[in-house]
């Protein structure tokens, strides 16, 4: 299934609960209002009382935040605003499970927008055009769908990229990863990579033409990352990770070896994201350096290493009594002073494209690396049942396939095991391994639904 029929879906859903709302009664009608964008001297005056989720690690942060608002509003009216502290992850399960007593404004992560949207929980952020432009583009997709904006982009620094120590490593050697693994192999050093996990491993086939994203459902993942019909085959791809393993400048271990590796000066470069800047920093010294992933070789070309991206969201409850007050709170919280003051307390990389480009944040060359592998990056919109049969095939692939096993049987059971549904890896309809005639074919048609 296609990204193009899940939106299709998505509005269909979106649709169907905007017109049952014709036939439902006046109390439902009012307590789910579309709320318009009003000025501050047309915001309701007397008590308001809002609740705010975050994370347990953002208290301070947040009350911070809650101390300046009041402060600035303290005029118009008298506030009551509480601070809860509430797992970002499982924000959408625990609203959805129990609405009536969900937050009026609460931070999650991008890939819970769609499931918040379709529940009606989140409507058409008022002032959506001012909102997306004081954003960064990319953090402002991942909070739109259909090019409406739902939900306020608060960080975009859920990435990764490449960190390299420039005592070794030059510009151009970093430019692509046969460069880098010439240079750690030639020094006893190594690159570093977690080659083994699925939100890596992404990197190796993001820029291809082969696909992975969300069903219908919302839940159920499609994958064709064993594909014999695409420019770059799956087994193309395959055979490109299994000879990165083999090389000797290269090292797959879990994240937490990185920092090990960089301090003891057993690596000298390795992708990872913007919480582990410190660490490396203070590694390396002046030697430190980052910036987007490399190049790799793959079919005899070389191909740019994609990425997965993430953005923590603000989303105001459309059930709030205070819903207009609440959305002047969520504009406050992710306003360029509060981002910046995010980053300054904890260390998290803004969205808002003013306080990504000056003070602090300006200096931080992992957060400028980021912005760097932006144009390469995708939103990550995958099922539970992609990580185990990445681990599984991404762990075999960095030890350089030990055990000879064919590349295509590899990749069919990995496919098979993700989608649940059984793979050879041929188009849909096929029997037979696809011709010339057919990868050309299908190149047309992916240009022309382009």
């Amino acid at each position: 299934m296609s990204k193009k029929m899940l939106i299709i879906l998505l509005s269909t859903v979106i649709s169907f609960g905007s017109f049952s709302g014709c036939g439902a009664n006046k109390s439902e009608e009012e307590s789910i209002p579309e709320t318009e964008s009003v000025s501050d001297s047309e915001l309701p005056s007397g008590d308001v009382s809002l609740r705010v989720w975050g994370s347990e690690e953002d208290s301070e942060l947040i009350n911070q935040i809650i101390s300046s608002f009041v402060s600035e509003y303290s005029s118009q009216a008298n506030f009551n605003i509480t601070f809860e502290p509430h797992s970002e992850s499982s924000a959408k399960d625990d609203i959805l499970g129990d609405v009536l007593n969900a937050p009026d404004v609460f931070t999650f992560a991008d890939d819970q927008l769609l499931a918040l949207i379709a529940s009606g929980v989140l409507k058409k952020v008022p002032n959506d055009s001012e909102i997306a432009g004081r954003n960064l583009a990319a953090a402002s997709e991942a909070a739109s769908f259909n090019g409406t904006l739902y939900a306020y982009p608060l960080t975009a620094d859920n990435g990764y990229f490449l960190f390299y120590n420039s005592k070794y490593l030059t510009e151009e050697d970093v430019q692509t990863l046969d460069g880098i693994l010439e240079v750690a192999s030639r020094e006893g050093k190594k690159f570093f990579m977690e080659m083994n996990s699925g939100w890596y491993m992404y990197s190796f086939f993001g820029n291809t033409d082969m696909e992975i994203g969300l069903n219908d459902d919302g839940i159920s993942t499609y994958c064709n990352w064993n594909a014999k019909y695409t420019n770059i085959k799956g087994v193309d791809v395959a055979q490109a990770m299994a000879d990165i393993g083999k090389n000797p400048g290269f090292i797959n271990a879990g994240n937490d070896d990185f920092g090990i590796g960089a301090a003891n000066g057993s690596i000298i470069a390795g992708v990872s994201g913007i919480w582990d800047e410190n660490e490396i920093k203070d590694a390396w010294g002046d030697g430190y350096a980052a910036t987007k992933l490399p190049t790799y070789t793959v079919a005899g070309q070389q191909l740019q290493m994609s990425s997965y991206a993430g953005y923590k969201l603000v989303g105001v409850n459309s059930r709030s009594e205070n819903a207009a007050w609440a959305n002047k709170f969520a504009d406050w919280m992710t306003n360029e002073q509060n981002q910046a003051l995010r980053f300054s307390m904890r260390g998290q990389g803004p969205s808002n494209t003013a306080a990504s480009s000056t003070g602090e944040v300006a200096q931080s060359k992992g957060l400028q690396a980021l912005q760097k592998q932006a144009e390469y990056a995708s939103l990550q919109r995958v099922g539970g049942t992609f990580w185990d049969p990445a681990t599984n095939l991404g762990t075999i692939l960095s030890e350089g396939n030990p055990g000879g096993k064919d590349l295509q049987t590899l990749l069919n059971e990995m496919v098979t095991a993700v989608t649940g549904v059984e793979s050879s890896g041929n188009k849909e309809g096929e029997e037979g391994e696809a011709s010339p005639e057919d990868n050309a074919d299908a190149q047309a048609s992916s240009e022309a639904s382009e």
